[in-house]
């Protein structure tokens, strides 16, 4: 029986690391990519009734803000041009550009990351979401195109407004 010594491996091992010289390994480039963030509007009916909510709430307690319990790990790369997108009623509906992610105590006392938010709410060319808790990323190449963009390109908005609900129901839109 042949010993441990006597057996050869067939795999080329890389060189011991000092022996590489520090030019030669690869660096990894730091750059940052934006994204953005998807949120469900429970109890919210429609884009109107968000915007009516919103308003009422920008009135009292300025700037408009999304409060949250836990702060994007990722904040440097949502405030990198990102949007808040919101689901309504089981679609990816609308979006706000997210201007500015703050941190302030709630009346327990708990510190809590608010989402300052534009008030102009941008429709979307809707996209079927189930359900989930909290917010999730969503990286730009997956989010839907504006309404008004896909609407150009395809004559959408000709159509009615129960119409297209129903389309993008179907996942047809």
């Amino acid at each position: 029986m042949p010993s441990v010594a006597d057996v050869t491996c067939p795999v080329r091992m890389p060189p011991p690391l000092a022996a590489v010289p520090l030019a030669a390994v690869p660096r990894r480039r730091q750059h940052r990519r934006m994204l953005h963030l998807m949120k469900l509007a429970v109890g919210v009916r429609d884009p109107a009734h968000l915007a009516a909510l919103q308003a009422a709430r920008a009135r009292t307690a300025p700037p408009l803000r999304h409060v949250t319990r836990n702060r994007p790990r990722r904040a440097a790369e949502v405030l990198d041009g990102g949007s808040l997108y919101w689901v309504i009623g089981g679609m990816l509906a609308v979006r706000q550009a997210i201007r500015d992610i703050i941190e302030e105590a709630a009346a327990d006392g708990i510190a809590r990351t608010a989402l300052v938010l534009d008030p102009a709410l941008v429709a979307l060319a809707g996209r079927p979401m189930q359900p989930f808790q909290g917010w999730r990323y969503l990286r730009p190449e997956a989010a839907p195109p504006d309404l008004a963009a896909a609407a150009a390109a395809t004559g959408v908005e000709a159509l009615p407004a129960a119409l297209r609900a129903d389309l993008r129901a179907l996942g047809l839109l």
